[in-house]
């Protein structure tokens, strides 16, 4: 059974490695948590925050090729409700060189900003609290 204790890793694939680390860790100020060399042919990265109930994780492949997000809407959305850690975020984002995104979906424009990875996946800080 999924608990809310249950940790969470999202992994996929990236043909953009440095820009994909560049991204998650100097953008959005993910920690390494933890990077290993070929294991059965891949290298891999696992970014997050120490103790955090989740973590992302990219992995290469010599001779594949990951390809790109399938869509626009394929997005990672943060909720962040303090307006200035919030704004802290985007101006983190912007400074490090990765500008602002159009959203596909015009909700994510009106308290949120959207970023735009290496390959073609989408961040979304939102300054707002998560509510259903």
């Amino acid at each position: 059974m999924i608990t809310p204790t249950t940790h969470l890793r999202v992994a996929r694939p990236t043909d953009h490695w440095d820009e994909i680390v560049r991204f998650y860790r100097d953008g959005l100020g993910f920690a390494v948590l933890k990077q290993f060399q070929d294991h059965d042919g891949f290298d891999g990265i696992m970014l997050g925050h120490p103790g955090a109930t989740y973590h992302l994780e990219f992995t290469r492949k010599a001779g594949h090729v990951a390809g790109r997000a399938p869509n626009e809407d394929s997005l990672l959305v943060f909720y962040m409700p303090d307006r200035a850690e919030w704004q802290s975020a985007v101006d983190q984002m912007e400074s490090n060189g990765f500008p602002r995104v159009k959203s596909f979906n015009p909700f994510y424009d009106k308290l949120g900003r959207t970023f735009e990875d290496a390959d073609g996946y989408r961040v979304v800080l939102h300054n707002s609290a998560w509510s259903l």
